[in-house]
């Protein structure tokens, strides 16, 4: 049966990951909320050929341990190297947690990048760094509530706006919350990711957005629409900038959204077999998974997943061995496998990260504590190399030995294998020149 959906823990700041970007039906048809999501053209991109279409980014939100997982010192003493211990995989010379058998039999199909760091040791702020690329100007935990036109865009808004829409689904969907905050930043609404707020795990999952409210049958949501048409009209009249014009277009792409039979089979989980979605785990990272994938056939540009809570100060292993790692390991073992026998895998960019790692050190409680200096990140699919271990980190897994990957250079990699030019500039609405990403290189060993 379903399991335990861990998405309603609170990390260590005490800041609930279920916030902002909240989009319903009723709000399309009484106070136009989801047209603001749907300003969709697309910018010119900064490559012609580029090799991901689209990308689904896994947010393992709180801080996965690297030193369990991916990156073992079976010969650190007994208070860094814990109790799991290193297996070997499907790529010879490669070894990774005994935590994950899944994961250890298709290396051959994703690259483990063990030498990404930055300095950002808290959730809230950390998660937008990551995400952004830029240091946020709030004070962690104080994110919620922020005005967008205060936070820099999201890698999801980005490439919702420089990529625009691919099908009948919006470019940018977020699930089961919100990655963290940024979000469209001072791209404004429009950019804003459409955020599913019901569990995909749950037996009674639907998307309230794309359904009418029981009070609103056709021949009344015709009328409204009729009436929304002739305030459009008579706004026009008085508009000499257009812009009644241009939002009108936004409002006929939101009600295509919310009629189109495209985007309700899109999103309608319930379609797959029993096979398929107990292979991919019926737990909410396993669904989170499956419905990514049917979205990106959809032509979604960007799906963000968030998953947690990682934040494991407090019996770390126990956590990792029992409730974390587990339903991890099979959805995303299942996703990448599903995409290759698709053949969608080579157009499809697969991140799964935390907005930083953990201590090598073990505290008092059995757990590790905060620690971004030195953290793995997952890639598979579209462009990436297939197989590869990149980088490396010391005898205590605290520091990276080899080249120091940054968020920059993260971001940046991201971006190049989309086809966006990350040296593109936008201005916020005081006129500040902002870069897509602000330095950073991309990282050239791990390209196909």
């Amino acid at each position: 049966m379903f399991k335990v959906n861990f998405n309603q823990h609170r990390c260590c700041d005490g800041v609930s990951r279920r916030h902002a970007l909240r989009v319903g039906a009723t709000g399309l048809l009484g106070g136009i909320s989801l047209p603001q999501v749907l300003q969709l053209e697309a910018s010119a991109a900064g490559q012609t050929h580029p090799k991901a279409k689209a990308c689904i980014f896994i947010m393992l939100e709180g801080g996965p341990s690297h030193i369990d997982m991916w990156d073992l010192k079976p010969n650190a003493p007994s208070e860094i190297r814990g109790p799991f211990r290193p297996i070997s995989t499907k790529v010879p010379g490669t070894q990774i947690g005994n935590i994950l058998p899944h994961c250890s039999k298709i290396t051959d199909k994703f690259t483990i990048m063990r030498s990404h760091s930055h300095r950002d040791n808290a959730h809230q702020t950390g998660r937008h760094w990551v995400l952004t690329g830029y240091p946020p100007s709030f004070a962690d935990g104080q994110a919620k509530g922020m005005p967008f036109n205060e936070l820099y865009p999201s890698l999801g808004s980005i490439v919702s706006r420089e990529l625009g829409q691919g099908g009948a689904v919006p470019p940018y969907v977020e699930m089961p919350n919100p990655l963290g905050p940024g979000g469209p930043g001072f791209f404004g609404a429009q950019h804003a990711p459409f955020t599913i707020e019901t569990d995909p795990v749950q037996p009674d999952f639907q998307v309230r957005d794309l359904n009418l409210p029981d009070d609103i049958g056709d021949r009344r949501f015709q009328l409204r629409r009729k009436l929304l048409a002739g305030a459009e009209r008579l706004g026009t009249q008085e508009d000499q900038t257009g812009r009644a014009r241009t939002m009108s277009s936004y409002y006929e792409k939101a009600l295509e959204l919310v009629t189109s039979p495209a985007a309700k089979k899109a999103f309608r989980i319930q379609d797959e077999s029993e096979k398929i979605r107990e292979r991919y785990g019926l737990t909410s990272i396993g669904q989170c998974a499956l419905l990514g994938r049917r979205l990106v056939e959809a032509g979604c540009r960007f799906v963000g997943i968030d998953h947690g809570s990682w934040d494991t100060h407090v019996d770390n292993f126990t956590s990792h061995e029992k409730a974390l790692v587990p339903p991890t390991d099979q959805a995303f073992s299942a996703l990448i496998n599903d995409l290759d026998d698709r053949g969608m895998l080579d157009e499809t960019l697969v991140v799964m990260m935390g907005e930083m790692g953990r201590t090598p050190k073990i505290n008092a409680d059995a757990g590790r504590d905060h620690w971004s200096q030195c953290q793995t990140v997952i890639f598979a699919g579209g462009g990436v190399k297939r197989g590869a271990v990149i980088g490396a980190s010391d005898r205590t897994a605290s520091f990276p030995t080899t080249t120091p990957y940054g968020i920059q250079d993260l971001l940046r990699t991201i971006f190049h294998l989309m086809g966006i030019n990350a040296d593109k500039t936008h201005h916020t609405p005081l006129g500040r020149p902002v870069p897509i990403v602000n330095g950073g290189a991309v990282i050239e060993e791990l390209l196909a």
